[in-house]
């Protein structure tokens, strides 16, 4: 399969953003010597300095570029579109039909009733964070390109890593807004013209670099926590681009490599431990609090303390004997005992004094799973499509799929995907808006929905800086 390469100039996506990165200075160092790191895993957990920009110096020595990647993660894990307090999984899970907000935040309350205004700071947060993240994947790239310090090994699993990160934020910031520059260079001059491509040549633009990113984290050993992007991440992420392009037989494929290399967490309670023998990628905590973001935001303690709860259609969603609904969600009364509200309990752990038992997971064995159950259904290969997909509902507990025929698998299989990706990083809206779904579901439950919901408004701000991102998002 051939896939277009794309040399395309890089958006101005803030004033602030790039007025602080016209020059790169050499800063790095002086964090070096404050921090002493030993491993990888270390680099992720300890938070990284502040207002880091690389230097030419930075590629003389592997542990500084390691330092670089993990104020990668550290974004990630902290701020904007994947984690924090404003990631995925709570903001699109209120968009759909998971999460009731009972919060007082205007912005939230707008994705909540479906009244969203291109001036939301949140949406201008996912979009700013997650271009000050590629930005830096792609100085790390480029100054990998040019080290003479490397060995070859460096190069291709440091190269390889921040491939994969450019492509999943990318991927993240395509499904919700739709067409996105595809940021590839940190030449500023190029940044006050860029204009936005199809979301098909953006998906092309991912697929290229995961492809990529497969080759070059072929010989990368897989770190013992699994905190750092594997050649397996880059496949996950591969299988599900796959997935969304109705690429079924790839996505089968590249599913089906992860299903043989890895192992289904067949207990049930230990499925979001960071022990888990399903996890691909998942995100170490910090050192203050040791618990995850998920944990903190989703887990009621008090009622009318909470922001979110379950919705009760996610609830009603359920089959008798679902392992999953005793063990994955959990229930807090009114002190009056007039309410009672649902929560996600995925994770358990909110308040913990020593070693986290619970990292954010983001790709996970079971998701690979699915994806290939549907790519075998679109196939028409029943009993594989059924197979993988007893394989899931087994593990909670429930007997095989009465489904034989594709339709009926593909409507298991999304079904599916509800109640075992519920509170995960946005799935559950992403496959209503690719199965054309959305309607059908969410207009029953939001007063306020249009067609024009299934992407977001492009940031004000960034078309006032940047007048070539018009026109706007269609309703906006």
């Amino acid at each position: 399969m051939n896939y277009k390469q794309n040399n395309i100039c890089i958006k101005k996506l803030s004033s602030n953003f790039f007025r602080h990165r016209i020059r790169i200075i050499n800063t790095l160092f002086i964090f070096l010597t404050i921090f002493s790191f030993t491993s990888c895993s270390d680099f992720v957990e300890v938070d990284p300095p502040k207002n880091l920009l690389i230097s030419e110096t930075v590629f003389n020595d592997p542990s500084t570029v390691e330092s670089v990647l993990a104020s990668i993660y550290y974004k990630i894990r902290e701020h904007g579109i994947v984690s924090g307090r404003s990631g995925l999984t709570t903001l699109l899970g209120i968009y759909s039909d998971e999460l009731d907000y009972y919060g007082f935040d205007i912005n939230s309350a707008e994705l909540y009733n479906h009244n969203i205004v291109a001036s939301n700071s949140l949406l201008q947060g996912w979009w700013s964070n997650a271009y000050n993240v590629i930005y830096t994947a792609n100085d790390i790239i480029a100054g990998i390109e040019n080290s003479n310090s490397l060995t070859i090994d460096d190069k291709e699993r440091f190269k390889g890593q921040a491939l994969f990160v450019r492509a999943y934020i990318h991927s993240l910031l395509s499904n919700v807004y739709g067409d996105i520059p595809y940021i590839t260079t940190t030449n500023y001059l190029e940044n006050n013209s860029v204009a936005r491509l199809p979301a098909s040549i953006v998906m092309d633009n991912i697929i290229s670099d995961l492809i990529s990113a497969v080759t070059l984290l072929e010989n990368t050993p897989v770190s013992g926590e699994r905190v750092l992007p594997s050649q397996s991440v880059a496949k996950a992420l591969l299988a599900r681009m796959y997935l969304y392009t109705e690429n079924w037989e790839l996505a089968e494929t590249v599913s089906s490599e992860l299903i043989d290399m890895h192992t289904l967490e067949l207990d049930i309670n230990s499925v979001f431990l960071k022990e888990s023998s399903e996890t691909l990628w998942q995100l170490k905590p910090g050192d203050s609090p040791r618990n995850t973001h998920e944990a903190n935001e989703l887990i009621i303690h008090a009622i009318p303390e909470q922001r979110f709860a379950l919705n009760n259609n996610l609830l009603d969603a359920f089959e008798l004997g679902d392992l999953r609904l005793n063990n994955w969600i959990g229930s807090t009364t009114s002190t009056d005992g007039t309410i009672t509200l649902h929560f996600a309990n995925k994770y358990k752990a909110t308040f913990i004094e020593t070693e986290s038992l619970e990292y954010s997971i983001i790709f996970r064995l079971s998701e690979q799973y699915l994806i290939r159950a549907e790519a075998r259904a679109k196939l028409s290969n029943i009993s594989g499509a059924q197979q993988d997909l007893n394989a899931v509902r087994n593990r909670a507990g429930l007997p095989n799929t009465t489904a034989n025929t594709s339709n009926d698998l593909l409507d298991a299989i999304l079904q599916e995907r509800r109640i075992e990706l519920f509170a995960e990083h946005g799935h559950r809206w992403l496959d209503l808006k690719r199965t054309g779904k959305a309607r059908a579901v969410l207009s029953l439950l939001k007063p306020n929905w249009q067609e024009t919901h299934l992407l977001f408004p492009i940031p004000e701000s960034e078309l006032e800086i940047n007048p070539n991102l018009l026109p706007q998002n269609s309703g906006y």
